[in-house]
């Protein structure tokens, strides 16, 4: 348990349990509560625009001085291509038919990669959060350091060794080793690429043997007897998403509550038909209609996304909610709906055994 005390250690947290970012779900009252508790409590900051960063984080600040981590996504731009936008519009159609609305004429890239955006970098830079961590890839070396100097904990998403160890050799500080059963999207640096579609457990193991660098383990953690598990494999500390997605203080709707609740929680599906980039949900009709034998490719990430939102806005004004991203983990039927500061803590108790 060094690796766990060296962790505690470094980012003065009680617990080695850290929130998952989830942008979308995760809140600036989630982010304090689990601060409050002695976890890392995190916001999701992927999607958004700087302006929105800024206010989350001192909304966050408000609430709580506790230990806060950014997260952002340094994916490649999408690669827009005419031909394969169009052919996905024509794929979903019929869904957009069903939700009574016509689809759009064009796709947007709905947000950037933080590679290239100077705006958000100067904001969080400027907010000198406890840790900054990257998912999708790395940003370019000079941003780290960049945050390094500031006295900012940098960690990184990988989903095997190769990814690792370019995390290492950028000189980021841990590695969140994401395997095959978590929620939300894959991390994948380039989600072309053959994946080994790893276990939390196996890719946990196997940084811990060939990396130097603390290992957080994420995918499936549900309760405390996981996180435990995950300890003994070597891991530093366990990041939970699924977990936290019923805690009041999240941004989870009504019918992403229901269906976590519900027998569909036992129904999860990686798919690339959301938003251009593979991520792990619950079933649902867009998945079934985009993952059909015969389906094209969905247009790029997060093009992909702009048709997704636009479809589920316009389904959920008559109540349908079956083209929604609603992101959980292989593990999501363990959900427990309490606050999120008394997770943490029942985590912890559960941890100790």
């Amino acid at each position: 348990m060094h690796a766990t005390q060296s962790f505690l250690e470094r980012l003065a947290l009680r617990h080695p349990i850290i929130q998952a970012p989830m942008a979308g779900v995760s809140t600036p009252k989630m982010a304090a509560a689990v601060a409050g508790a002695g976890a890392l409590g995190s916001l999701g900051l992927g999607a958004g625009t700087a302006a929105h960063a800024r206010a989350l984080i001192e909304e966050t600040r408000a609430l709580s001085r506790g230990q806060l981590n950014l997260n952002l996504f340094c994916h490649a731009p999408a690669a827009r291509d005419g031909a394969r936008e169009a052919a996905w519009l024509a794929h979903v159609a019929p869904l957009f038919a069903e939700a009574g609305a016509q689809p759009p004429a064009a796709l947007d890239e709905i947000y950037q990669s933080f590679n290239q955006d100077e705006a958000m970098f100067r904001t969080v830079l400027e907010a000198r959060p406890s840790v900054v961590s990257f998912h999708f890839g790395l940003p370019s070396s000079e941003r780290i350091a960049a945050f390094h100097d500031a006295g900012v904990f940098t960690m990184a998403t990988a989903t095997n060794l190769q990814e690792a160890r370019a995390i290492e050799a950028a000189g980021v500080q841990a590695i969140v080793a994401q395997g095959f059963e978590a929620g939300g999207h894959r991390g994948m640096f380039d989600p072309e690429a053959t994946d080994e579609r790893l276990s939390t457990a196996v890719l946990v193991r196997l940084l811990v043997k060939q990396t130097r660098l603390p290992v957080v383990a994420a995918g499936g953690v549900m309760d405390g007897a996981g996180v435990r598990a995950m300890l003994d494999l070597g891991a530093a500390a366990a990041q939970l998403g699924t977990a936290f997605i019923l805690c009041p203080e999240s941004a989870a709707s009504g019918a992403y509550r229901a269906n976590l609740k519900s027998e569909r929680a036992c129904a999860t599906r990686m798919t690339a038909a959301i938003s251009g980039r593979p991520a792990r949900g619950m079933f649902n009709r867009l998945i079934a209609h985009g993952d059909a034998p015969g389906s094209p490719p969905a247009a790029a990430y997060p093009v992909a996304y702009d048709a997704a939102k636009q479809l589920h806005a316009a389904a959920s004004k008559s109540g349908n909610h079956e083209f929604a991203a609603q992101w959980a983990g292989q593990g999501a039927p363990l959900a427990r709906e309490m606050g999120a500061g008394a997770l943490v803590r029942l985590l912890a108790e559960e941890l100790q055994g």
